[in-house]
C-alpha cells in the first residue's frame, strides 16, 4: 500500500498539487495577514463561476443589455443571488487584494529575492482594474455609459496614438453597440489571463519561499502547509464570508451607484460621474492634475511606481517590525490612500481639489523619495552604530 501511494505521488499533477498545497514548507510565524492572498484566490474563483453563469443570460446589445440584467434579476432561477454575489464579490476581491498589498508593503515582501513575485502581483492588480472597469459598463446603466465615455476618452490625451486607441476601444466614433460587445468580450477573457498570472505569481513565490513577519530567511522553522495553514486560511475565509454575505443578502446595492439602475441615455449626463469605490484613489489622482495629459500620466504612474518598488528600496531590512521610523510613514501612507479614496468621491471643487493635490503629492513622495531615503538613512545609522 505504501509503494502504491508513493507511485501516485510521483504522477506530475499529483506531485504539483502535493508540493504546492500539502507539503509546501511554510514559515511557522506567519500571521493572519498572510491569509488574504489565499482568500483573494478563492474570490477569483467565485467571480469566474458567477460570471460564467451570468454570461449565459446576458445580451451584449445596447437595446437589450439593461433589460437582460433585469431578466437575470427577475426571471432566472436564483439570478438575483448570482448577480449580487458577482457584483459584491468584485468589491470583496479588491478589498482582499488591497490588504494583501498593504501587508506586502509593511513586511517588505517586495524585496529581493521576491521582486518578480511583487511585479507579477502588480500586473494582476492592473488586469483586475481593467476587468472590473469593463464589467462595470456591462449593465448599461447611466453610470456605466458615462464612465465608459469619460474613461475611454482619457486615452485621447496621448499625442498621435491617442485618437486611434479611442476609436479602437469604441469600435467606431462613439460609445455604442460595438463598444459594449468589445467590453463584454474582454471582460470574459481577462479573468482567465488573471488566472494565468496568479499561477505564475504562486510559482515564483513557492520557488523563493514565503516571506514572514520577521523578514528573515529560514530553512528550519517551517512546517508543511497542510493541515495547519489550510485550516487557518479556511477559518479566515469563513469569517470573511459572514462579512461578504452581509452585503449580498442585506445591503446588495450599498456599494453601487443608484444612477446605474437607470437605463443609459446619451442625452442626459449625470450630475456627478463616480467610479466604483476601489477606483476612487486613482480617480482622485487623475483629477488632481489640472492638465488632462498630466492627469492621465499621473494615474498610470501611480500603478507603475508600484512595479519599481523593489528597485527603489535601499534597505537590507525587510520587515517594518525593525523599522520604527518606516512604520510611521507607512501608516501615514495608508491614511493618505484613504483620503484619496474620499476625495475621489467628492465634487471636483475647492477645498477637495487642493486636498487631493496634497494627497497625490504625498503618494508619489512615499515611493520615490521617502522609501529610498529611509533605506539610505537606516543603513547609515546601522554602520555608525556598528563602528561605535
Amino acid at each position: 500500500m505504501v509503494s502504491k501511494s508513493l507511485r501516485y505521488l510521483n504522477r506530475p499533477i499529483i506531485k504539483v498539487f502535493n508540493d504546492h498545497l500539502i507539503d509546501y514548507p511554510t514559515p511557522v510565524n506567519i500571521n493572519y495577514f498572510w491569509n488574504f492572498g489565499f482568500m483573494a484566490g478563492i474570490f477569483l474563483g467565485i467571480q469566474l463561476i458567477t460570471g460564467i453563469f451570468l454570461a449565459m443570460h446576458y445580451t451584449p446589445q445596447i437595446d437589450l443589455a439593461f433589460l437582460s440584467v433585469e431578466h437575470i434579476m427577475r426571471d432566472v432561477n436564483n439570478g438575483w443571488l448570482i448577480r449580487y454575489c458577482h457584483a459584491n464579490g468584485a468589491s470583496m476581491f479588491f478589498l482582499l487584494v488591497y490588504v494583501h498589498i498593504a501587508r506586502g508593503l509593511f513586511y517588505g515582501s517586495y524585496h529581493k529575492p521576491r521582486a518578480m513575485v511583487w511585479i507579477i502581483g502588480v500586473v494582476i492588480l492592473i488586469l483586475m482594474m481593467a476587468t472590473a472597469f469593463m464589467g462595470y459598463v456591462l449593465p448599461w446603466g447611466q453610470m456605466s455609459f458615462w464612465a465608459a465615455t469619460v474613461i475611454t476618452n482619457l486615452f485621447s490625451a496621448f499625442p498621435v496614438v491617442g485618437e486611434p486607441i479611442v476609436v479602437w476601444l469604441w469600435g467606431g466614433f462613439s460609445v455604442d453597440n460595438a463598444t459594449l460587445n468589445r467590453f463584454f468580450s474582454f471582460h470574459y477573457l481577462l479573468p482567465f489571463v488573471i488566472c494565468a498570472a496568479v499561477i505564475l505569481h504562486i510559482a515564483f513565490l513557492h520557488e523563493k519561499g514565503s516571506n514572514n513577519p520577521l523578514g528573515i530567511k529560514s530553512v528550519t522553522n517551517k512546517i508543511s502547509f497542510y493541515p495547519y495553514f489550510i485550516f487557518k486560511d479556511l477559518f479566515s475565509f469563513v469569517c470573511f464570508c459572514i462579512f461578504y454575505f452581509g452585503f449580498v443578502f442585506f445591503m446588495p446595492n450599498y456599494l453601487g451607484h443608484t444612477d446605474n439602475y437607470i437605463e443609459a441615455n446619451p442625452m442626459v449626463t449625470p450630475a456627478h460621474i463616480v467610479p466604483e469605490w476601489y477606483f476612487l484613489p486613482y480617480y482622485a489622482i487623475l483629477r488632481s492634475i489640472p492638465h488632462k495629459l498630466g492627469g492621465v500620466i499621473a494615474m498610470f504612474a501611480s500603478l507603475i511606481v508600484l512595479m519599481l518598488l523593489p528597485f527603489l528600496s535601499m534597505t537590507n531590512v525587510r520587515s517594518s517590525n525593525f523599522r520604527p521610523l518606516y512604520q510611521i510613514f507607512f501608516w501615514c501612507f495608508v491614511l493618505d490612500y484613504l483620503i484619496l479614496g474620499w476625495i475621489g468621491g467628492c465634487d471636483p471643487e475647492t477645498p477637495y481639489l487642493e486636498i487631493g493635490q496634497v494627497a497625490t503629492m504625498f503618494y508619489f513622495l512615499y515611493f520615490l523619495v521617502i522609501i529610498p531615503f529611509l533605506g539610505i538613512f537606516e543603513s547609515y545609522l546601522l554602520n555608525y552604530n556598528s563602528k561605535n
